[in-house]
């Protein structure tokens, strides 16, 4: 079995998952999260290949972490990943990319980013469900963060964080790359349907 094969089979099972303890329904997710419901079957038979906007909504749908779709099963106590072992997520035009990392367990688990921006490239998200936290760290080189309309420059050393509820830019800056850490907390997941 291929990487690829292995990494579908996995968000596969995670989504089946996540929508059984959940309590939706086929139909219901794809209403929730805006997406057909022939995609969702298609997912589930580890088939087809979702963008990374799909699953973004169909975590925020669920109540889990973009990684918690995709990860396999958990390999012990300490987990250390090199971001060269984990595929970008989203690549821009220009060479900007974001990669997850990780995310961390428990009822409000943290997801962990590295992002790099070329200058003026841009990658525009959606709002996230309420109760999302979003913090960048730059680490060099200079972004502009778009939160709601309103620009803020965050600067090499700078920490700058928000509400993810909220529509929000991430826009490389100056004349070098800008590279970052991004955290996003999530807030716990749903309860079961009854």
């Amino acid at each position: 079995m291929t990487e690829t094969e292995a990494a579908l089979r996995a968000l596969a099972h995670n989504v089946r998952a996540a929508r059984t303890r959940a309590g939706l329904s086929l139909d219901e997710l794809g209403r929730r999260a805006r997406v057909s419901k022939g995609a969702l079957v298609g997912l589930e038979k580890a088939q087809g290949n979702p963008n990374f906007a799909t699953l973004v909504r169909l975590a925020d749908t669920l109540g889990v972490s973009v990684s918690a779709l995709m990860e396999g099963p958990a390999e012990g106590r300490v987990r250390v990943v090199s971001s060269g072992a984990v595929a970008p997520l989203w690549k821009g035009r220009q060479g900007s990319e974001a990669r997850l990392m990780l995310t961390t367990s428990g009822p409000a688990p943290v997801e962990v980013w590295r992002w790099r921006l070329e200058p003026d490239e841009e990658y525009p998200s959606h709002p996230h469900q309420a109760g999302v936290v979003e913090t960048v760290s730059v680490t060099s080189g200079r972004m502009v963060l778009v939160v709601d309309g309103a620009e803020h420059t965050v600067a090499a050393g700078e920490t700058a964080t928000f509400d993810g509820d909220a529509s929000h830019v991430y826009r490389g800056a100056g004349t070098e790359p800008c590279h970052l850490i991004m955290t996003v907390q999530l807030p716990p997941g749903p309860q079961p349907a009854s």
